[in-house]
């Protein structure tokens, strides 16, 4: 498609969008119903895509993807009506007989622009909210996950107009032609290198963004921790998608006198939940493609391996990985690893890791495994971080009750939820005020008395 053909359904959307359709809240119940009506009757379909784009097997398709877009249809259809409603504030005593309130309101033509990881996840959730705040959308899906881009695509068109939403496929001249279009809110999920290119791209505009991107999010282990139950949460967080999560534990910072416990225990642990020989299980996926797998097997120090290292080019699959006495200058430390490798790293007090960790980029994700309070009020209130989870993994981005987003070189913006009801509205602050009285101390000429009356009212 060219430029003109994405301003062309950019110009319908805009022209629905302005007949009011999308405001009323039984029309945004509806579209989010077609939706969860949808991905029932794609179930079989989508889970078959994202193995054929990914090798996910269909329980964690469900588990990772679909289901949790499904919960968060069904927690907007539980509190939309409440989300819609004008709110009412405090007048001021200076502003009496008059009513003051917040309206939440649509910012109008969205750009959605989702990656290849958890292709079906992070198109559909911001849709989600954007329709729930009463939008149109564009959703732009990864290229390096053609069939599930080419299944969203047939989906969205047989429940949506196109005026309301649509799919547009394609790579990254199909990105840079939608970016150059006048959406009212772009809402962008992938790198941080790509982040800055829309960014760019949106202020050019005064164009509003979201920016979910990534990081290298730490795993701290202190000496109080519960090593059976960290190292089963840890291998589930870094290895479901083969470690292609941008929340997964990118490696593990322990103190140094468990280390030894801690690999002996992820070693079993990973025996446990992918067998002994992992690129022979059915349930675990691939490297998305080529040049991902040739980035990440590069990444493995042979010499620091102490799990795992075997790799399938043919089907572009890498073992659960385990690297230990890893420094901080190693290429794997240099940059998001993204894949199925677990370096770890240990420290000597747990002040040296609020050091270490605040000196590096703000991680999207950060996981504490302890029991001891004080560590985690420090990890809390004195790392700079998304969110996380404190002895687990993952989870936190699995409820629609808060918000998930990143901080610093990580993202801005969140979403989920309320949250998500909230991004994607423009919350008009408005004065009802009523006519019968009308107080002259604002209005020239100023006297004395309107001046004694304005310091009695602004106090």
């Amino acid at each position: 498609m060219e430029h003109r053909e994405f301003e062309s359904i950019l110009q319908k959307q805009q022209i629905y969008f302005a007949t009011g359709d999308t405001l009323p809240g039984h029309r945004r119940k509806a579209a989010l119903k077609k939706l969860q009506k949808a991905l029932e009757d794609y179930e079989q379909q989508l889970i078959e895509a994202l193995q054929g784009d990914l090798g996910k097997s269909g329980q964690e398709a469900y588990m990772c993807e679909i289901g949790l877009v499904k919960s968060e249809i069904s927690y907007m259809l539980r509190h939309l009506t409440g989300y819609v409603r004008e709110h009412r504030v405090h007048t001021p005593l200076a502003q009496s007989f008059s009513r003051s309130f917040v309206k939440p309101a649509p910012y109008g033509c969205v750009l959605i622009m989702s990656p290849w990881n958890y292709p079906v996840l992070l198109a559909l959730d911001p849709l989600v909210d954007a329709l729930a705040a009463g939008n149109t959308a564009v959703i732009k899906p990864s290229a390096y996950a053609p069939q599930t881009a080419e299944l969203l695509a047939e989906m969205i068109g047989e429940i949506f107009s196109q005026e309301y939403v649509t799919v547009i496929k394609g790579g990254r001249e199909e990105n840079q032609a939608l970016l150059d279009c006048d959406f009212d809110y772009i809402f962008f999920t992938g790198s941080k290198a790509v982040g800055k290119e829309v960014m760019a791209k949106a202020a050019e505009r005064l164009t509003p963004v979201t920016l979910e991107l990534g990081g290298k999010s730490p795993c701290i282990v202190d000496e109080t921790a519960d090593i059976k139950v960290a190292a089963r949460r840890i291998v589930f967080g870094k290895f479901i998608n083969c470690g292609q999560t941008c929340v997964a534990p990118d490696y593990i910072y322990c103190a140094k006198g468990i280390k030894g416990r801690l690999i002996e225990e992820i070693k079993r642990q990973i025996r446990v939940q992918y067998g002994r020989n992992p690129l022979e299980n059915p349930d675990y996926g691939r490297i998305v493609n080529e040049k991902h797998f040739q980035r990440i097997a590069g990444l493995i120090d042979r010499e620091r391996v102490v799990w795992g290292g075997q790799i399938d080019e043919m089907k572009l699959k890498i073992e659960p990985t385990v690297m230990e006495d890893v420094t901080w200058w190693d290429p794997v430390m240099q940059e998001e690893i993204f894949g199925p490798v677990l370096p770890i790293l240990t420290y000597e007090s747990f002040e040296e890791v609020i050091k270490r960790v605040n000196s590096m980029d703000s991680p999207l994700a950060l996981y504490l495994f302890s029991s001891d309070k004080k560590h985690i009020r420090m990890a809390k209130e004195r790392i700079q971080f998304g969110g996380g989870c404190i002895n687990d993994t993952l989870i936190h981005l699995a409820t629609s009750s808060m918000g998930f987003g990143g901080v610093g070189a990580s993202g801005m913006g969140a979403y989920h939820g309320r949250k998500g009801f909230d991004t994607f509205s423009h919350e008009k602050s408005i004065v009802d005020k009523k006519t019968f009285l009308d107080l002259p101390m604002r209005y020239q000429p100023y006297t004395k008395k309107n001046g004694r009356l304005t310091r009695l009212f602004l106090r």
